[in-house]
């Protein structure tokens, strides 16, 4: 089984604006009470199954590239897509019905 790697940069926004954008795609996490409560808001990225490997960079089933795409574009990213052979974990996560987070 393939799937795409896509790494987006928002190089026209500056930072701040740039990281407001980043937590719309992926989700933020916010935390009250000094980290004890941490909760995780949806993000566009949640109704696709993917891998996020780093900031900026994802893996999503082939037939999703368009969806991603499309949505990143839309925000004024510079996009970049491999195709790329997946690990037996990458391809457990792909496969399920939700989306996991990868360890970034």
């Amino acid at each position: 089984m393939e799937g795409a790697l896509i790494a987006f940069r928002l190089a026209r926004y500056d930072k701040d604006r740039a990281s407001g954008r980043v937590k719309c795609v992926v989700g933020p996490r916010t935390s009250s009470h000094v980290g004890r409560y941490v909760v995780r808001r949806r993000g566009r990225l949640d109704d696709v199954p993917h891998v996020r490997l780093i900031r900026g960079v994802v893996i999503v089933r082939t037939e999703d590239v368009g969806r991603v795409m499309s949505f990143l574009e839309g925000l004024g990213a510079e996009v970049h897509v491999r195709t790329v052979a997946l690990t037996k974990e990458d391809r457990e996560i792909l496969r399920a019905s939700r989306s996991v987070r990868g360890s970034a």
